[in-house]
């Protein structure tokens, strides 16, 4: 018997540890394709977007965000902000537990605010600068009195920014690494088993306390190493959910094709991914804002668009994505030009230094912009070096500022202070975290604007400092910002809820159901 290309893949998949075609038809079972495989899923310590897509399950926040980012009550049931804006009071949903059996309290939210965030969290870390104090009114009643108002403070509270974790689990831990602990947290799954190179499971928490939710008993993750891999497993039925970008962008038009194929782009309303190249800026040739420049006229955006990302992407045209609040076009553009980027480096005085470009493992697309990108600066005359290694060693290369060039994508979460601000101010240049500013660019102007953006409450005068910020950032290409990214999920027809707020699969499955 001659097998096709597909059977084979499919039978590869299950050396990947795909379960048999029972466990993926029971009706209690989702299975979801995981790539790369992420190297903790403690929150925090898990930034990552492949933990984020597993422990956003495990963890939960105070609130969750509709398609629009309007708040909506989880961990709290109701808040309050003052007139002055420099208050503001959550009430906490009684009866809730920890997967452990112990009581969800405030203490739980101080702690993870003023310890567990402090220190791990960036984009936390920066909104604690406007609060003067954080405490537990009752055991029900949480306080965050700001020194200064802070007008996105309550975009915070999502489960990717403030996963809230249990004080008892963590209070007597090192926090300079992750502790060698299972996940625990409030979140409809609970976490099961972890085969590393195979799959994690969650199942369903007894004591949820959302009533009826969840309705799935179990979701495995199944870390399958190649998009092909993966598409063939979804063909097969032995994966329900297909992640954004976790297929080539050519199959998602073919799979949803498929009957009982549903493909849906919702989800990314508050991520608002943006791909782009750190460029470290400790690197004496790209300390010449020509080569800079001249960076930015060799990617071919609207190539890499078009054919690495099959037209689920645009240029970006700046460190905003064109959803967050206070974007602006009206900014210096890089035309693709090859020949004004070699005018650029011969003006610098280029003698063919050698320049490093470091990959990021998150499948296919990656790998081919990668190869785009490595090409087009060959092409303008650059001497590039690619370099490759898998996650750990990408985020020890990148938080260690052992590169030259280095892919990376972030989430922007509705507002320039929270997503973006982290990425350049020169405070957070802190050696060690991949979740701050790798690059090291510095501009005490860029901070002013930051600074002022951050704490203006009248809107038109946060349009003025973001604008500023983009046009500035732009002339200095504090970055080569590449792509504003679009994650389609491709998943059976059967499974109602699977996207349920503006943080996609990143948020809970507590809503999905599974119809026969």
């Amino acid at each position: 018997m001659t097998l096709n290309r597909r059977q084979i893949l499919a039978a590869g998949t299950l050396a990947c540890g795909i379960p048999l075609p029972l466990l993926a038809q029971s009706a209690g079972v989702l299975n979801i394709a995981l790539f790369p495989e992420p190297p903790t899923l403690l929150a925090a310590f898990g930034g990552v977007a492949p933990a984020q897509l597993v422990n956003g399950n495990i963890y939960e926040s105070l609130l969750r965000f509709d398609e629009k980012l309007q708040p909506q009550p989880n961990l709290a049931t109701s808040w309050t902000v003052s007139k002055d804006a420099l208050l503001y009071t959550f009430k906490l949903k009684r009866g809730v537990t920890w997967h452990d059996g112990k009581p969800f309290t405030a203490a739980d939210v101080v702690y993870t605010a003023d310890v567990f965030m402090r220190k791990l969290n960036p984009r936390f870390r920066l909104a604690l600068a406007s609060v003067q104090s954080i405490q537990a009114l009752d055991t029900h009643t949480v306080e965050f009195r700001l020194s200064s108002p802070f007008p996105p403070f309550i975009q915070l509270f999502d489960v990717n920014t403030f996963p809230i974790v249990p004080k008892h689990q963590f209070e007597d831990s090192d926090l300079s690494r992750p502790p060698a602990v299972t996940p625990i947290g409030t979140g409809p799954y609970m976490f099961k088993e972890w085969k590393r190179g195979s799959s994690i499971q969650l199942v369903r928490s007894p004591s949820y306390h959302v009533a009826g939710l969840p309705a799935i008993e179990n979701v495995y993750f199944h870390v399958i190493p190649d998009a092909a891999s993966r598409a063939a497993a979804f063909e097969s039925g032995r994966v329900d959910v297909l992640p954004g970008g976790s297929v080539e962008f050519f199959d998602v038009g073919r799979l949803s094709k498929l009957p009982g194929v549903s493909v849906t782009t919702k989800g990314s309303e508050k991520l608002a991914p943006l791909a782009m190249l750190w460029i470290n800026h400790r690197t004496p040739l790209l300390q010449d804002v020509r080569v800079r420049r001249a960076l930015m006229h060799a990617i071919n955006r609207n190539g890499l668009a078009k054919v690495a990302w099959q037209g689920f992407a645009e240029p970006a045209t700046g460190p905003l994505h064109r959803s967050t609040a206070f974007y602006t076009s009206k900014v210096n553009s890089y035309p693709y030009d090859a020949a004004k980027a070699k005018k650029l480096l011969a003006d610098a005085g280029y003698k063919g230094e050698p320049v490093r470009l470091l990959g990021i493992p998150f499948g296919e697309v990656w790998t081919r912009t990668a190869e785009m990108v490595r090409q087009n600066l060959l092409a303008a005359g650059f001497n590039v070096q690619q370099v490759n290694a898998d996650l750990p060693g990408v985020v020890s290369r990148q938080s260690n500022w052992d590169f030259d060039l280095a892919f990376t994508f972030y989430y922007q979460y509705g507002d320039p202070a929270i997503g973006v601000a982290r990425n350049y101010i020169s405070s957070e240049i802190k050696k060690g975290s991949t979740f701050n500013n790798v690059g090291g660019y510095e501009s005490a102007k860029v901070d002013a604007m930051f600074e002022r953006g951050g704490r203006e409450v009248e809107p038109s005068k946060r349009a003025e400092s973001y604008a500023e910020v983009q046009r500035t950032m732009v002339d200095d290409v504090a970055a080569a910002w590449l792509l504003e990214l679009n994650f389609p999920t491709v998943y059976r027809s059967r499974i109602d809820n699977v996207i349920s707020s503006a943080l996609g699969l990143n948020d809970s499955l507590a809503r999905a159901t599974l119809r026969n």
